[in-house]
């Protein structure tokens, strides 16, 4: 299943959105100018990357690393990626649904949330790997707690999916609180297969950050009900703080 767009109404441009948005692509194109698989590129990611087992060596003093420059990568791990797939996975998913959060929050408030959403879920993976010597990339941990806070704020809101069985294909409207709690519900099966290949004295290679994924959408969940929001439902519809209709996408 692919994501097409929501329905959910917006009241405001999403600069901020746009702005994370080409963040990342420029990042991701700094990357390309050092070459695909050069030495250059992996010391970029051990650089900016967040490895957990750094993490243990700056609480231990060792001296290889600074407390301050190993917490420094959760923030820059975020506009880091891997590959041309996973930053337009990322980046497609972020422009679906951060529109809306970012218009509910307000310009502001939208990009600390965000960042925020990122370094636990960064956290939450630095805690469950502790000596995991993989730099941890990407902003789907940040992007999970979007999609986290879009499920609790628009539960009654409509994604548009492109689904594809074999050579069919078609598409299709599927309420928003079902596709994303089915896709929670995917990363939380995928932190327990992993721990019980851990359990079997199995080890996995690369793949995905399922914890940082449930770390990031659970911050979303919690931050978008604490936070006040320029956006309120009410009698069928949404409506600004002012009394203005707010009206759905065409």
């Amino acid at each position: 299943m692919i994501p097409i767009r929501d329905d959910q109404p917006c009241t405001t441009t999403p600069w901020v959105n746009y702005f994370i948005i080409a963040a990342n692509v420029t990042v991701f194109g700094y990357q390309l100018s050092l070459g695909l698989h050069s030495r250059e590129l992996y010391e970029f990611y051990a650089r900016f990357g967040a490895v957990p087992h750094n993490f243990e060596l700056a609480f231990a003093g060792s001296g290889q690393v600074t407390l301050i420059g190993t917490f420094l990568t959760i923030l820059t791990s975020i506009f880091v990626h891997g590959s041309v797939l996973h930053l337009l996975g990322n980046v497609w998913v972020l422009w679906i649904f951060g529109d809306n959060i970012e218009d509910h929050l307000g310009h502001v408030i939208y990009p600390i949330f965000y960042l925020v959403c990122g370094v636990l879920a960064s956290m939450t993976h630095i805690y469950a790997n502790p000596s995991s010597q993989i730099p941890s990339i990407g902003a789907s941990g940040a992007i999970a707690g979007v999609m986290g806070a879009f499920l609790l704020r628009y539960p009654q809101a409509r994604v548009q999916l492109l689904v594809m069985f074999s050579y069919l294909a078609n598409v299709v409207w599927v309420s928003a609180w079902v596709v994303l709690a089915i896709w929670f519900g995917t990363q939380v099966l995928g932190t327990v297969w992993i721990q019980l290949l851990f359990n079997h004295g199995l080890r996995t290679s690369g793949g995905v950050a399922y914890w940082a994924h449930v770390g990031g959408f659970v911050t979303g969940m919690i931050l978008i009900k604490v936070i006040p929001g320029h956006t309120q439902y009410s009698h069928g519809g949404w409506f600004t703080k002012e009394g203005k209709e707010v009206l759905p996408k065409q």
